[in-house]
């Protein structure tokens, strides 16, 4: 049964952040190829104190970011929709600019990310402190941000993963993991099943499926996002992530319009892969 386009691709990036490539345009032409419904870009926010800058956007770079955004909402009128949207890193401490930050326009959709793999990070919670210590840290800081309320969901959870890709093992912080997932759970935070894994050091989507699973048994919503940093992988193996989603227990995934969430059925989902559109 053939069902109209009806899935966002709800994580990608522009130029502004210094690491992707190509203009909004082709990633919103991408997203008409593989048949989407819309997409909701998602670049790096911009951080305090000179916080990894080499990979963000500036303050002063916000406006020309949002202009992006609406220059290619407006192209792609009745064709994809484009959303505005920002992944903003968080830290405990800095719960107050980032508060400011989101109120400065009208966000669709509020990524939160911790980024275990920069400098910054790892001289706050490697330094003086074990692999398995460091890789604690990720995932209680997950549960922090999901409990500041800032977020819409949670970016590419597990991504620690790739810090120490031959030592990491999963099974080494299945305790820390479900205490973490509880608290996500309860403040009402989604998470993120974000396809660009299988592409890094450690080749497996973020999160791996035993930490789907355990999501899965919390109830605790899933949007898909491809972490595109260049147009050819939007929607990119969006088709296995749906297949990761239902072998964990899934029945549905989640989107936001709004800063409001919405859900779509997995079987009603309309796989482009499938079934391309001639543009």
């Amino acid at each position: 049964m053939p069902y109209e386009p009806n899935m966002y691709d709800s994580h990608m990036h522009s130029t502004l952040c210094k690491h992707a490539r190509g203009p909004l345009s082709d990633y919103a032409a991408q997203a008409e190829r593989k048949g989407l419904r819309g997409i909701t870009v998602t670049c790096h926010s911009p951080m305090p104190f000179g916080w990894n800058p080499n990979v963000r956007m500036t303050v002063k770079q916000l406006p020309q970011y949002v202009d992006m955004v609406a220059e290619t909402r407006a192209e792609y009128a009745g064709r994809v929709d484009v959303r505005l949207g920002l992944e903003s890193d968080y830290l405990p401490g800095m719960e107050s600019w980032l508060d400011d930050l989101h109120r400065r326009y009208d966000f669709s959709y509020i990524l939160g990310s911790v980024h275990p793999q920069t400098d910054e990070y790892k001289s706050l919670y490697l330094e003086g402190s074990t692999r398995l210590e460091y890789e604690k840290s990720y995932f209680e800081n997950l549960a922090n941000a999901a409990e500041s309320g800032l977020f819409d969901c949670l970016s590419h959870p597990d991504i620690v993963k790739i810090v120490h890709p031959q030592q990491y093992k999963v099974a080494e912080h299945m305790y820390t993991i479900r205490r973490a997932l509880d608290r996500i759970a309860r403040a009402g935070t989604a998470m993120e099943l974000n396809t660009s894994g299988v592409n890094k050091p450690y080749r497996e989507m973020n999160p791996g499926p035993e930490i789907l699973q355990e999501m899965a048994r919390r109830n605790i919503p899933v949007v898909i996002g491809s972490d595109s940093h260049d147009a050819h992988r939007v929607g990119a193996d969006f088709d296995k992530a749906l297949q990761m989603l239902q072998n964990a227990g899934y029945e549905s995934l989640s989107y936001f319009i709004d800063r409001e969430r919405r859900e779509l059925r997995i079987s009603e989902v309309f796989l482009a892969e499938l079934q391309p559109r001639l543009v």
